[in-house]
Protein backbone atom coordinates (compact mmCIF):
# COMPACT_ATOMS: atom_id res chain seq x y z
CA UNK A 1 0.00 0.00 0.00
CA UNK A 2 1.52 3.30 -1.11
CA UNK A 3 -1.14 5.64 0.27
CA UNK A 4 -2.94 5.43 3.56
CA UNK A 5 -6.19 7.25 4.32
CA UNK A 6 -5.98 7.17 8.12
CA UNK A 7 -7.45 10.16 9.90
CA UNK A 8 -9.49 11.30 6.91
CA UNK A 9 -11.91 8.40 6.57
CA UNK A 10 -14.99 10.51 7.20
CA UNK A 11 -14.00 13.13 4.61
CA UNK A 12 -13.24 10.39 2.08
CA UNK A 13 -16.63 8.78 2.81
CA UNK A 14 -18.41 12.11 2.30
CA UNK A 15 -16.53 12.66 -0.98
CA UNK A 16 -17.47 9.17 -2.18
CA UNK A 17 -21.12 9.59 -1.27
CA UNK A 18 -21.45 13.05 -2.82
CA UNK A 19 -19.67 12.00 -6.00
CA UNK A 20 -21.52 8.70 -6.23
CA UNK A 21 -24.96 10.20 -5.62
CA UNK A 22 -24.47 12.75 -8.41
CA UNK A 23 -23.51 9.99 -10.85
CA UNK A 24 -26.35 7.75 -9.67
CA UNK A 25 -28.78 10.60 -10.25
CA UNK A 26 -27.32 11.13 -13.73
CA UNK A 27 -27.86 7.44 -14.47
CA UNK A 28 -31.45 7.56 -13.21
CA UNK A 29 -32.01 10.65 -15.35
CA UNK A 30 -30.79 8.72 -18.41
CA UNK A 31 -33.30 5.99 -17.66
CA UNK A 32 -36.33 8.05 -16.61
CA UNK A 33 -35.91 10.63 -19.39
CA UNK A 34 -34.75 8.15 -21.99
CA UNK A 35 -36.88 9.54 -24.82
CA UNK A 36 -35.45 13.04 -24.42
CA UNK A 37 -31.92 11.70 -24.00
CA UNK A 38 -32.27 9.48 -27.07
CA UNK A 39 -33.52 12.40 -29.14
CA UNK A 40 -30.64 14.60 -27.98
CA UNK A 41 -28.15 11.81 -28.70
CA UNK A 42 -29.60 11.27 -32.17
CA UNK A 43 -29.33 15.00 -32.85
CA UNK A 44 -25.64 14.74 -31.94
CA UNK A 45 -25.22 11.90 -34.47
CA UNK A 46 -24.81 9.08 -31.94
CA UNK A 47 -25.49 5.71 -33.62
CA UNK A 48 -27.82 3.27 -31.83
CA UNK A 49 -28.87 5.95 -29.35
CA UNK A 50 -31.89 3.83 -28.37
CA UNK A 51 -29.50 1.20 -27.02
CA UNK A 52 -26.65 3.40 -25.83
CA UNK A 53 -28.70 5.81 -23.71
CA UNK A 54 -30.15 3.09 -21.44
CA UNK A 55 -26.80 1.25 -21.41
CA UNK A 56 -24.94 4.37 -20.30
CA UNK A 57 -27.70 5.05 -17.78
CA UNK A 58 -27.01 1.69 -16.15
CA UNK A 59 -23.26 2.34 -16.44
CA UNK A 60 -23.62 5.62 -14.53
CA UNK A 61 -26.01 4.08 -12.01
CA UNK A 62 -23.74 1.12 -11.25
CA UNK A 63 -20.57 3.21 -11.23
CA UNK A 64 -22.06 5.85 -8.96
CA UNK A 65 -23.43 3.30 -6.50
CA UNK A 66 -20.15 1.38 -6.53
CA UNK A 67 -18.16 4.47 -5.63
CA UNK A 68 -20.66 5.62 -2.99
CA UNK A 69 -20.74 2.32 -1.12
CA UNK A 70 -17.18 1.23 -1.84
CA UNK A 71 -17.95 -1.84 -3.92
CA UNK A 72 -15.67 -2.80 -6.81
CA UNK A 73 -14.13 0.69 -6.80
CA UNK A 74 -11.75 0.11 -9.71
CA UNK A 75 -14.54 -1.20 -11.92
CA UNK A 76 -16.96 1.52 -10.76
CA UNK A 77 -14.53 4.42 -11.21
CA UNK A 78 -13.27 2.94 -14.48
CA UNK A 79 -16.83 2.71 -15.84
CA UNK A 80 -17.43 6.34 -14.96
CA UNK A 81 -14.11 7.46 -16.47
CA UNK A 82 -14.78 5.60 -19.74
CA UNK A 83 -18.28 7.08 -19.97
CA UNK A 84 -16.98 10.61 -19.41
CA UNK A 85 -14.04 10.20 -21.81
CA UNK A 86 -16.44 9.25 -24.60
CA UNK A 87 -19.52 11.32 -23.77
CA UNK A 88 -17.84 14.64 -22.99
CA UNK A 89 -16.41 15.51 -26.43
CA UNK A 90 -19.21 13.83 -28.39
CA UNK A 91 -22.22 15.18 -26.49
CA UNK A 92 -20.93 18.56 -25.34
CA UNK A 93 -18.96 19.77 -28.36
CA UNK A 94 -19.36 23.48 -27.59
CA UNK A 95 -16.97 24.37 -30.41
CA UNK A 96 -19.30 22.88 -33.04
CA UNK A 97 -22.72 24.21 -32.00
CA UNK A 98 -24.51 27.46 -32.85
CA UNK A 99 -23.49 30.45 -30.77
CA UNK A 100 -26.70 30.46 -28.71
CA UNK A 101 -25.89 26.91 -27.48
CA UNK A 102 -22.17 27.34 -26.86
CA UNK A 103 -22.37 28.52 -23.23
CA UNK A 104 -24.65 25.66 -22.17
CA UNK A 105 -22.53 23.06 -23.94
CA UNK A 106 -19.32 24.51 -22.52
CA UNK A 107 -20.76 24.40 -19.00
CA UNK A 108 -21.69 20.73 -19.43
CA UNK A 109 -18.31 20.00 -21.02
CA UNK A 110 -16.44 21.56 -18.09
CA UNK A 111 -18.69 19.81 -15.53
CA UNK A 112 -17.87 16.49 -17.17
CA UNK A 113 -14.15 17.26 -17.19
CA UNK A 114 -14.34 17.95 -13.44
CA UNK A 115 -16.25 14.70 -12.91
CA UNK A 116 -13.63 12.88 -14.99
CA UNK A 117 -10.94 14.24 -12.66
CA UNK A 118 -12.86 12.86 -9.69
CA UNK A 119 -13.36 9.49 -11.38
CA UNK A 120 -9.64 9.26 -12.14
CA UNK A 121 -8.80 10.12 -8.53
CA UNK A 122 -11.11 7.36 -7.25
CA UNK A 123 -9.63 5.01 -9.85
CA UNK A 124 -6.12 5.80 -8.60
CA UNK A 125 -7.27 5.10 -5.03
CA UNK A 126 -8.85 1.81 -6.02
CA UNK A 127 -5.99 -0.22 -4.60
CA UNK A 128 -6.14 1.52 -1.20
CA UNK A 129 -8.33 0.23 1.61
CA UNK A 130 -11.42 2.44 1.65
CA UNK A 131 -12.75 3.27 5.12
CA UNK A 132 -16.47 2.70 5.66
CA UNK A 133 -16.73 0.65 2.46
CA UNK A 134 -18.69 -2.55 1.99
CA UNK A 135 -15.33 -4.03 1.07
CA UNK A 136 -16.44 -6.02 -1.96
CA UNK A 137 -13.87 -5.92 -4.70
CA UNK A 138 -11.35 -3.91 -2.70
CA UNK A 139 -7.77 -5.07 -3.02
Amino acid sequence: MILELTGSGEAFLLARVLFGVILTFMGLNHLTNAEDMIGYSQAKGIPAAGVLVPATGFQLLAGGLGIAIGAFPVVAAGAIAVFLLVATPTMHDFWAVPEDQQQSEMTNFLKNVALLGGALAFLALGSVEWPYAVGVGLF
